[in-house]
């Protein structure tokens, strides 16, 4: 074979590898706007999907004014009514329980208490509009209320500092404020509230704080089986609830029993308390103290921390 010949059959296989790659580049060219065609439509109809769930609130049909003077003002409460919790986020990252919702000192406790310290930050709980933002001294002290597109308005009491105004728009998550002790509060906490129509709902139903999660993604309320719902909700996640996992066992909401619950007492740290001076105080020992707290030896007291001691 000369080298003509040669050269010839490495053209010809030159050509024939070179083919395919460029037939296949033209397909992909001719699908690309195809492609980005897809693409638009699927993103539109995705924005028009979410456009359509945001238009959906049920506060609006529920609520029929809207005011920046009442907390609550108690209206009809439907039979039922299905709440959305999807999209949710913690008002705060404790999981410490220190008041259950329902009878307390001779009254109707309307909330739940979560342990927080001054300065923590607390978050709305789902998207909504803030419709109150006031300072009440004989009872939530610094609070907001925000109506939510699910139909629920939450209150968040005894706040040290409010960090948004009336009728401003939030998404779940936003810092709306800081903990505190203001108004009628024996100790720094959050006073968080669930309500329906006005009316107060347990939020042990919809929020497990020591699983920092919601129950599911919705709620279905019933007015006739509500009462017996609330109440196993607060044995499951309330204030000496039943520890679900071994790993509870650990956890400082995990108080056994409604008769451990009553031996526990607590102490508001001053301003100069140490941990020795406590304990003498209340006739037990340093480390008692830190493990029922779960807290160290050398850790640095807090004036306003509240510390449990039996």
């Amino acid at each position: 074979m000369n080298f003509t010949s040669i050269k010839k059959s490495f053209l010809i296989a030159f050509a024939a590898f070179v083919a395919v790659p460029v037939s296949a580049q033209d397909l992909l060219a001719k699908q690309a706007p195809v492609d980005r065609k897809m693409k638009a439509v699927d993103s539109m109809v995705l924005k028009r999907i979410i456009e359509q769930e945001e238009k959906y609130n049920p506060s609006a049909d529920l609520y029929e004014d809207w005011n920046n003077v009442y907390a609550h003002n108690e209206t009809t409460l439907p039979d039922s009514f299905r709440i959305d919790l999807r999209g949710f986020h913690m008002p705060t990252d404790s999981r410490v329980l220190t008041s259950n919702f329902g009878a307390r000192w001779g009254r109707q406790h309307k909330g739940l208490d979560i342990k927080v310290y001054i300065g923590d930050t607390i978050r709305a709980a789902f998207s909504g509009k803030i419709r109150i933002v006031k300072y009440e001294p004989r009872g939530y002290g610094k609070y907001v209320v925000i109506r939510h597109h699910n139909g629920l308005e939450t209150i968040y009491g005894h706040m040290s500092k409010h960090l948004v105004v009336e009728n401003q728009e939030v998404k779940a998550g936003d810092p709306i404020g800081l903990g505190g002790n203001t108004g009628r509060s024996t100790g720094s906490h959050l006073h968080f509230e669930t309500r329906l129509c006005g009316v107060a709902l347990n939020p042990a139903l919809m929020f497990d704080f020591r699983n920092q999660d919601v129950v599911g993604d919705f709620y279905y309320f019933k007015r006739n089986k509500y009462a017996s719902e609330s109440a196993q909700a607060t044995r499951l996640r309330g204030v000496g609830g039943i520890s679900t996992s071994d790993s509870d066992q650990d956890d400082e909401l995990a108080i056994a029993s409604p008769a451990r619950t009553s031996n526990v007492h607590f102490h508001k740290v001053k301003k100069g308390d140490t941990l020795q001076a406590i304990a003498r105080k209340h006739h037990t020992t340093v480390a008692k103290l830190c493990q029922l707290n779960h807290i160290g030896k050398t850790i640095r007291l807090k004036p306003g921390q509240i510390l449990k001691y039996n």
